[in-house]
């Protein structure tokens, strides 16, 4: 598949996504229940200053978004990492390790979703936490399999579902006062204030992998009716989308408690919603359970497009890149996602991997920029329509991501 190629008609993925598609399908993929968690998490490290960081995660993610949406545009295919990394080095094994790479962290996120939504089924439904877990990712596996119109519209609802859940919250928040706005001043330590600094600085990178999953766009971008014009678009509007809810959410949760207590809840924004209403907080757990099962099956439909791309690019067997005729969409491959996620997260202990996930989506992050930074020195030409990233940005796209993974190690 050449640069802006597409398969043959009539064997290949059909372009029938649109902009509405690709923004539901990367909200869906980059929210997840993990901001149902997280808040907690940053409200403990920076406390009213959290929502700083996580706009600045956002604004740090925009750069490699830049570099995502170019290389996007030069080639919109399945296992688009692996693509870009083929054609800015030229190396087989270097683009098969990318590819993978992508699969083993999307794999790894998808087994943990899965496991967490033991917890919140099991509050409704009296079974064993396996049964839990193998009945959520073979349901959601049926879902994957649909059509890629017809499954992503369900990951879609249940996107607007799972929106809705973080609405509710700052809706509830915002109607009990005007006390949100008043305190804003708050939000911003003083310049002299290093430590409130070093904290905001330690919270932005929790914050970023709350935003890891905007980059799974690209991995539809071969079925989007316009690359061209509906992936940058895509790309940011998630971004923006994600950015404005969460700063809002963080905003509410830590207005609404003492940042300590939200430290020590294990569902902070139940606790927020229990706080603000006084009603038991079995809404925001059935919200997070529809959390659940979206993170779920937008992983599956991801990581079947990942194996689809790099059989399709020569680089596994076959009959992954095979697309059922019915549904045009690649049932073998996805197999594989439904498989992979069901025993990683039946079988392997999950405790530590989420967070090596998140390194490794870095480190994605890291290539990407390089692979745009290689193809631009090399001077190769793009094609009319392709989204144009300057060169400095993806510059700093690189440096923003080495700095992130650097500072992980204290």
């Amino acid at each position: 598949m050449s640069e802006g190629g597409q398969a043959p008609a009539g064997t290949g993925l059909v372009r029938s996504l649109t902009l509405t598609h690709a923004v539901l399908y990367g909200v869906g993929v980059t929210i997840g229940a993990g901001i149902y968690v997280l808040v907690g998490v940053a409200a403990g490290k920076s406390g009213m200053h959290a929502p700083l960081a996580f706009l600045a995660a956002a604004i740090a993610m925009g750069f490699t978004a830049a570099s995502f949406a170019e290389l996007g545009t030069r080639m919109p295919v399945s296992a688009s990492e692996a693509a870009y990394v083929e054609a800015a080095f030229h190396r087989k094994w270097l683009s098969l390790g990318m590819g993978l790479l992508v699969v083993l962290t999307a794999t790894v996120s998808g087994a943990t979703i899965s496991s967490g939504s033991a917890g919140y089924v099991a509050i409704f439904v009296d079974l064993p936490a396996s049964s839990i877990i193998a009945c959520v990712v073979l349901l959601m596996g049926a879902v994957a399999c649909l059509a890629t119109t017809q499954s992503i519209a369900v990951a879609g609802l249940m996107t607007l579902v799972e929106v809705g859940g973080l609405l509710v919250i700052i809706a509830v928040g915002f109607a009990n006062g005007a006390t949100e706005v008043e305190r804003i001043p708050e939000m911003i330590p003083s310049l002299g204030d290093s430590t409130a600094w070093f904290a905001v600085g330690g919270t932005t990178l929790i914050a970023v992998f709350a935003f890891v999953g905007f980059e799974h766009i690209v991995n539809v971008a071969e079925e989007l009716e316009n690359p061209s014009r509906t992936l940058p678009r895509a790309l940011f509007l998630t971004l923006a989308i994600t950015a404005v809810l969460y700063g809002l959410v963080v905003w509410t949760a830590v207005t609404a408690m003492p940042p300590e207590d939200l430290a020590k809840s294990s569902a902070p924004l139940a606790a927020v919603y229990e706080r603000l209403t006084g009603q038991p907080p079995h809404f925001m757990s059935v919200i997070a359970i529809v959390a659940t099962l979206n993170g779920v099956v937008v992983h599956m439909i991801m990581i079947a497009r990942v194996l689809y791309g790099l059989s399709h690019q020569g680089m596994l067997p076959a009959p992954l890149a095979r697309v059922n005729p019915v549904t045009r969409t690649p049932l073998a491959a996805t197999a594989v996602a439904v498989s992979a996620i069901l025993g990683l997260s039946l079988f392997v202990p999950l405790e530590g991997l989420a967070a090596w996930a998140a390194r490794g989506t870095l480190l994605i992050f890291a290539g990407i920029n390089l692979a745009l930074i290689n193809i631009k020195r090399r001077g190769a030409p793009a094609s009319d329509g392709v989204f144009h990233c300057p060169a400095p940005i993806a510059y700093m796209g690189l440096i923003l991501t080495m700095l992130l993974l650097i500072l992980d190690l204290f």
